[in-house]
Parts: C-alpha cells; structure tokens; sequence
C-alpha cells in the first residue's frame, strides 16, 4: 500500500464540508469513473484526525473494506477537514504500477480547488484523475461488479 499527504484548505466539519449537491457530484463522478475500471474508489471525509494522517488514512482504507477488491486496485482519497490534510492512498495492485509520484500528482491537482473554497470540484478532478489511470490499468471486464459504495463516507 503506498500513501501521499498534503494540506488542503478549509475548517468546518466533516459533516459540513460538502453540500448535498456536492456530495453527489463527487459520488457521481465516482459511479462514472469507475464505470471504465474494475478498480474502486472511494472519498472518506473526517473531522480530525490523531496523529499521523497517511496511518490514520491507511486504517481507514482497511475499516472501508478497501484492500478486499479483487485486484487490489482500490484508491482512497482522505481529507481531514479541521486538520487541513489531505492523503491519496492506493492499494497494492495499483501502487505497483503508479508509484508515489502519482498520488503526488493528484493531490497537487486537487489543492487549488481546495485552497479556491471548491472542494467538491478538486474532489471531482482526483476522482477523475485517479479514475482515468485505473481505466488504462485496470479496464472494467464484463464480468466486474462494482464491489464497494460510491458514496462518500464521513467518519
């Protein structure tokens, strides 16, 4: 499993973060991506975390069953929202292929929308981001099911 932090911007709690309209755009942009992909992704909203957030966000990618896909291709992107923080976490089968300089990468998209007030578009953009090199990687058979929610979960 490999992990990548940074610092999004904007303090209110996790439960507030996002709109109800956002949440949507972020799950459909979740349902879409994964559409193309056997990989699964998920976005996971937390007020504070203890500590340090690539362990913390790497316990949370076990707690949402994320290491169980077939091809351990699941992606978790992180966000403890009063802390600030930010993680990209990929599962084995898709660290192997991408390495850190990915997950660096989509977190540097996303930070501008952050830092904007938009998380829900810097959200929308690394699902996209993340979504498009699972396509290339890991392309949906027709045998695949999606094998995890798309909703963001909030913790």
């Amino acid at each position: 499993m490999s992990t990548h932090g940074a610092q999004p911007r904007k303090a209110v709690e996790a439960a507030d973060f996002l709109t109800s309209a956002e949440l949507s755009q972020v799950r459909q942009a979740t349902k879409e991506a994964e559409l193309r992909t056997s990989g699964e992704i998920r976005v996971h909203l937390e007020d504070h975390v203890e500590g340090e957030i690539l362990d913390h966000a790497a316990l949370v990618f076990e707690e949402l069953g994320m290491h169980r896909t077939a091809e351990r291709n699941g992606v978790l992107i992180y966000v403890s929202v009063a802390d600030h923080q930010l993680a990209v976490i990929g599962d084995k089968g898709i660290h192997e292929k991408v390495g850190d300089g990915f997950w660096a990468d989509v977190i540097a998209a996303m930070l501008p929308a952050f830092k904007a007030g938009t998380p829900a578009a810097g959200l929308v953009l690394g699902v996209g981001m993340v979504g498009e090199k699972l396509r290339h990687l890991f392309p949906r058979l027709a045998s695949d099911r999606d094998e995890l929610s798309n909703d963001v979960s909030i913790g």
